[in-house]
């Protein structure tokens, strides 16, 4: 086995617990969510004034491992069938969503070398955060996400044309019955969208509100439909997970012998046979 195959050995997702494929994506895990926690207390600059040398030094830790595991990446893909082609199938890799997200989680860095604004450089630095999406590839649980979503599209995507009308609707007539008396509030239809989205998501900032009597009373049902409305989605999520989990379970209770599920199929042991005869 080459170099470059023990590498990508190495470096792909390993389920078999132990071993230096599994070590490796734990450490990278670890890595991962300490540059996330890292981004977030670096914030505060009390702890940012007192680590600062520690913080600085794991960041650069953090680009060179980045940018060593990156480039690792883009030389052993060539070992997976798909990407078998020594440039094409790296570039097609490369503008994956993965190894995008890989590339902008240590990018930024080094835009200051390359004569960039710092302004847009510390506006980049969000994309540190993305660093947490990585994580998700190690986690079978997210795929059942993905399923859900895929199989419940056309579902939630009604009920989204139902918020989005709901939403137009709710902010025409509010406009109407509210713009008189407060103009600057409800200064236009645009405008009130925004009393229209605190209100149909239960938030309720209570900035803009209205205060006609008939205001008040469209308000109340437009709120309660917006209780409703909202636990559509929820509910097709909910199904969808569920019909999910049944799914895997019952994959998980097939007989290995003839493909049937356990609860529908016995199997017969020697003894039984001989008994039967």
């Amino acid at each position: 086995m080459g170099i470059r195959r023990q590498l990508y050995e190495i470096l792909k997702i390993s389920d078999k617990k132990g071993s230096l494929s599994w070590q490796f994506d734990v450490f990278l895990i670890t890595v991962i969510l300490l540059n996330v926690l890292v981004t977030i207390i670096e914030t505060v600059e009390d702890i940012y004034k007192q680590y600062r040398l520690f913080i600085d030094l794991f960041n650069w830790f953090s680009v060179i491992f980045f940018t060593i595991e990156y480039l690792l990446r883009v030389w052993t893909i060539v070992e997976v069938p798909r990407y078998r082609h020594p440039v094409l199938g790296r570039l097609k890799f490369m503008l994956s969503p993965l190894a995008i997200i890989d590339l902008m989680a240590f990018l930024p860095f080094y835009l200051p070398f390359l004569g960039f604004d710092l302004r847009f450089v510390r506006l980049l630095r969000i994309f540190r955060l993305f660093r947490v999406f990585r994580v998700a590839k190690y986690i079978k649980a997210i795929d059942a996400i993905r399923h859900v979503i895929r199989h419940k599209k056309e579902e939630l995507l009604v009920s989204l044309v139902f918020v989005c009308f709901l939403l137009i609707i709710s902010s025409c007539i509010i406009y109407y019955v509210e713009h008189d008396a407060q103009p600057d509030a409800f200064s236009s239809i645009p405008a009130t969208m925004w009393w229209s989205i605190a209100t149909l998501t239960t938030v309720g900032y209570g900035d803009v509100y209205p205060i006609t009597p008939l205001g008040r009373f469209l308000g109340s049902i437009i709120a309660v439909l917006g209780v409703g409305l909202f636990a559509i989605p929820t509910g097709i999520l909910a199904s969808g997970f569920s019909e999910e989990i049944s799914k895997k379970k019952s994959k998980s209770t097939v007989c290995p012998t003839c493909g049937q599920p356990v609860k529908e199929h016995t199997l017969k042991t020697p003894e039984a046979n001989n008994s039967s005869n």
